[in-house]
């Protein structure tokens, strides 16, 4: 796997791109703030220490790019609540340990909820033919990354005449979550880098509207050292030029329409909805669910659960993460209560989240993510 990286990783390139963002942030009137919107790009720029390479004008900060981390705890609270019913929870392993308003599904197993970790959403399938007498619920999150395979099951039940599989859905779209994050007052944003597996579901054509209506560059880069630093020398290009257009630096994998494929299921099955983002609130728009034909596979019609917002935990400051706000350290809770092991918040939680990469790669201090 290697020869296929290395090329990515040279470490010569990576400092002739860091020479090449230090000559372009000096050419610029003021500071530059990057936004990533991606779980496997913050993993990538912690674990690689990339923000070092970075000059002190260009800012690069995370965004709400983890699906675990931007999952409601009401949501939680719904699924507990059905498996208290008697369905068993089919779910992701990430999944385990997110907060609910009260517990998480790990503590929910243990006091005898049925929850079965999936490493495919086929699983699922294999649970509902194994267990013909009982409903299984999947818990069905994510962005559009995983929204089509995930919602594959509702034919593929059908045609094997499974009746007792439904999805319980917190489906998010990343284009509405970039318009409300532009919407923050006190969250500056001047250009961003786009997720690469969600862009190449959409496709690079999904984020015009947002760079045109809002003037922001953005560019969609892979996950590899140079990737993100070339990604990020596109964007001081753009704004140098005085430009904001979407540029696709990930061409290898990202075509300008997506995956069309992908996008007609989706399309098919799912219709938008509003949806409430952990730290964004109520985004208009930005949640899928099953359409009206579909409605005998949607767990919360189906069994008569309606999802709210939770609570989130007392002292987490996982929402000003998500919005770009603070830096993880700058959480009281932060290694202080708060770590993999024991994480209070979800951005502790998944290892795509903010925190967990902070904790994991050292940046333990507050102000050592940024530059």
């Amino acid at each position: 796997m290697t020869r296929y990286t290395d090329a990515f990783r040279e470490r010569g390139a990576a400092q002739a791109l860091r020479a090449r963002l230090a000559d372009d942030a000096a050419r610029l009137d003021g500071d530059f703030r990057a936004m990533e919107v991606c779980g496997s790009h913050t993993m990538a720029i912690a674990r690689y220490g990339l923000r070092e390479l970075l000059p002190p004008r260009l800012r690069l900060v995370s965004g709400p790019g983890c699906p675990v981390c931007v999952t409601d705890p009401g949501y939680l609270d719904a699924a507990i609540a059905l498996g208290r019913q008697g369905a068993i929870l089919a779910t992701f392993g990430d999944l385990l340990h997110a907060p609910a308003s009260a517990g998480d599904l790990a503590g929910a197993r243990a006091e005898g909820v049925d929850v079965e970790v999936c490493t495919t959403p086929l699983a699922a399938l294999e649970l509902a033919r194994r267990y013909p007498d009982r409903e299984v619920v999947f818990l069905a999150i994510g962005f559009e990354t995983t929204v089509a395979p995930v919602v594959s099951l509702v034919p593929r039940a059908r045609a094997a005449g499974l009746r007792n599989l439904s999805l319980l859905t917190a489906f998010k779209t990343i284009p509405p979550a970039l318009e409300a994050l532009v919407a923050e007052p006190d969250v500056p944003l001047d250009g961003l880098l786009c997720p690469a597996h969600v862009s190449a579901v959409i496709g690079a054509d999904a984020y015009r509207p947002f760079a045109e209506r809002h003037g922001r560059p953005c560019v969609i880069a892979g996950f590899e050292p140079l990737d993100i630093l070339l990604g990020l020398h596109g964007l001081l290009a753009q704004r140098l030029r005085g430009e904001a257009r979407v540029e696709n630096q990930y061409d290898r994998v990202v075509r300008p329409g997506g995956n069309p494929r992908a996008l007609a299921l989706m399309h098919t099955l799912l219709e938008p909805e509003d949806a409430h983002w952990r730290g964004l609130g109520t985004i208009p728009g930005s949640g899928l669910r099953l359409r009206a034909a579909y409605a005998d596979t949607d767990a919360a019609r189906r069994h008569g659960i309606e999802v709210r917002p939770g609570r989130p935990r007392p002292g987490c400051r996982c929402g000003d993460v998500l919005k770009g706000r603070i830096e993880p350290a700058d959480c009281p809770l932060f290694g202080r209560g708060c770590s993999p092991d024991r994480p209070v918040g979800p951005c502790m939680v998944s290892a795509e989240g903010s925190c967990a990469a902070a904790f994991r790669f050292g940046l333990l201090e507050p102000g050592a993510n940024r530059r």
